[in-house]
């Protein structure tokens, strides 16, 4: 998926457990984006976008758990990944991030929205660090899958997302198989 509105994006039906170097994949990234992984947890999805960025851009590591983070710095700096950014921040507060407003390409919120009460207040802050024609990219749990995911009253629907997503000033423009226990949207930030 391109971060340039002009592009078509399709994304591609992936099989079997959620893969991120598939999932990224389907993101079409390029040198030289800026992207943020909100609640990026241990790092699944920064080792594929960091990849995929190379040696310019920036991917932003943002996770509520500092020995996490703090995880993801020491590999980084293994790995010989500058582009990795550090942030701490809870999501469910305004201005979270710390970063411009309109200054990203991507946001990616994978795993997240199940886990957080207020997930407006974390829809609001990728609406307002995306980029006019930036992309929202959501992935999460189908199911409960007999306590492999979620709880069950903790699920999140692909048709509950997209509700927050219009009430947060996205328009959803496509959904896409992120795996088989999980389900993906991309969305666009309306500006008015």
């Amino acid at each position: 998926m391109e971060a340039h509105p002009a592009h078509a994006h399709p994304l591609h039906a992936t099989s079997g457990f959620a893969h991120p170097a598939r999932n990224v994949l389907q993101l079409r990234l390029t040198p030289g984006m800026s992207v943020a992984d909100f609640g990026a947890g241990s790092g699944a999805y920064v080792w594929p976008i960091a990849q995929a960025l190379g040696t310019s851009g920036n991917v932003y590591v943002i996770d509520v758990q500092r020995d996490l983070l703090r995880r993801i710095h020491n590999e980084a700096m293994r790995r010989g990944y500058s582009t990795v950014k550090i942030i701490w921040a809870d999501l469910e507060q305004h201005n979270a991030t710390r970063l411009a407003d309109q200054s990203l390409d991507l946001v990616l919120i994978s795993n997240l929205l199940f886990q957080v009460p207020n997930k407006m207040a974390v829809l609001k802050e990728a609406h307002r660090i995306l980029k006019k024609s930036g992309t929202l990219v959501v992935i999460d749990w189908s199911d409960s899958f007999g306590g492999m995911g979620p709880r069950k009253g903790d699920v999140v629907t692909k048709k509950a997302a997209g509700d927050f997503l219009l009430r947060s000033g996205f328009a959803p423009e496509e959904e896409f198989s992120a795996g088989a226990h999980h389900w993906g949207l991309a969305a666009r930030p309306i500006h008015l």
